[in-house]
């Protein structure tokens, strides 16, 4: 793991740019925090079982490091102390685990895979009693690994809302609004399938906020959404739902299909979430580092959210305010969700959109650098991270024939970068606290 110790004020601007990076993701590995957060009634001193379950990007990790954490604090291994376990992450995922199962599967858009396992989740928890206690892994992507239709739809219709709502620029929470909606197993219903277990959540926050309800969709908490909610976003992005979409919600408006568990229910008394990892958190790991090679730092905030080109463009103009205004060195830290309405059929995720438009927007200035990359690895659904730019991205874009802005438009940031040879790929880091920006004045 990198610390602020590993960073070194002489570094170049592209390579100090991917460390801090790699700072951030540090800070939010489950190796260096779950322990710190199990239940303070261990599974040696329960009465009746306990069941391991989870879902998310970090979910193998997190069941690694949570079996690291049993043994040394039980002194055997999980299996000897009634413990079953099953999880479940995107492919490629995965990490050898000892007695907690896990399973691979699609991600953004649902496979069979995850429908599949979605439905073993729900019956590892159901029939328990008062003494048995669930322990639940959550992190980012778990609402698309646990695709559980609703009664009267189908994957089919899983994965057409969720390819839409992927498309059309919708914010995390609205998104996860209408999935809750379509769901057996999300906005609370898996606790209630637990019920009356003891359920103790542990989660890696990656939505602005750190909303207990919008990560992975709150399977295990309360919703505060209603199928009226669902609807209003689909009526907001034009999003023309299948029949069976459309009925379900409807049915819900009016009644005759049963809510999602609301705060105050009293199903849900006997459960409790710890997050055990925040965007918040990574950008001051990697704030502290900055400072540390000798930069001045201003944070923008962990909960930025719009369109991605947009906000870059914004971001540029602050640099350049920044880098006219004085001659210090500074780092420009930011975190959060943006999102890309799609129109073109070009390649590129949120990072490398946003990128693109504050390379725009800077003009080649000489004294900017800077980078943006998902902290799981993946940006969008392509390879990379993200990416990072500099003073010559646009001279050396002009002098291999990339058009920038039309490259831009038709939504193929990915190219762009990738021909440049400036994409940071990463593979899969099997964490998730949003999106890391900086931006260096030199």
């Amino acid at each position: 793991m990198m610390t602020m110790t590993d960073i070194s004020p002489s570094q170049n601007p592209a390579q100090l740019l991917k460390d801090l990076f790699v700072v951030a993701v540090d800070a939010a590995s489950p190796k260096g925090t779950l322990a710190n957060f199990l239940p303070e009634k261990t599974p040696e001193k329960n009465k009746g079982r306990t069941v391991v379950i989870g879902a998310g990007k970090a979910a193998a990790s997190m069941a690694q490091a949570l079996e690291d954490a049993l043994e040394q604090a039980l002194g055997e291994k999980g299996e000897d102390k009634n413990i079953d376990g099953l999880v479940v992450t995107p492919y490629a995922h995965g990490v050898p685990t000892k007695w907690i199962e896990v399973v691979e599967a699609a991600h953004p858009v649902p496979d069979d895979e995850g429908e599949a396992v979605a439905k073993r989740l729900l019956e590892k928890v159901s029939n328990l009693s008062h003494d048995d206690m669930v322990l639940c892994l959550i992190s980012g992507g778990g609402s698309a690994l646990m695709a559980l239709p609703a009664a009267g739809l189908t994957l089919a219709d899983k994965r057409d809302i969720n390819t839409k709502l992927l498309k059309s620029g919708a914010a995390i929470d609205e998104m996860n609004t209408v999935r809750k909606h379509l769901s057996a197993i999300k906005g609370g219903r898996l606790a209630i399938a637990a019920n009356p277990a003891r359920v103790v959540s542990l989660a890696i926050s990656d939505v602005p906020g750190d909303d207990q309800s919008v990560i992975a969709s709150g399977p295990t908490v309360a919703d505060p959404t209603t199928f009226a909610d669902a609807l209003a976003v689909l009526n907001k992005y034009s999003i023309v739902a299948s029949q069976n979409v459309d009925r379900a919600l409807q049915e819900g408006k009016a009644g005759k299909r049963e809510e999602t568990p609301k705060p105050g229910d009293p199903r849900l008394e006997r459960c409790e979430m710890h997050i055990i990892a925040t965007p918040a958190l990574s950008l001051v790991a990697a704030g502290d580092a900055a400072r540390h090679a000798g930069y001045k730092l201003q944070m923008l905030g962990d909960d930025i959210e719009g369109e991605a080109r947009e906000i870059g463009r914004q971001h540029a103009r602050l640099a350049i305010e920044a880098a006219n205004s004085s001659n210090k060195r500074m780092a420009i830290i930011s975190g959060g969700e943006t999102t890309v309405t799609v129109k073109g059929d070009g390649r590129g995720g949120r990072n490398a959109e946003y990128l693109l438009g504050l390379a725009i927007e800077l003009a080649g200035h000489p004294d900017i650098y800077a980078i943006a990359c998902d902290t799981d690895g993946i940006d969008g659904t392509e390879d990379n991270a993200g990416a990072v730019c500099g003073p010559d991205t646009l001279t050396r874009a002009a002098a291999l024939g990339l058009d920038g802005p039309a490259m831009l438009a038709g939504n193929d940031a990915y190219s762009f970068f990738d021909k440049l040879g400036d994409l940071v790929i990463t593979g899969p880091t099997r964490t998730n606290v949003n999106d890391f920006r900086c931006i260096l004045i030199r």
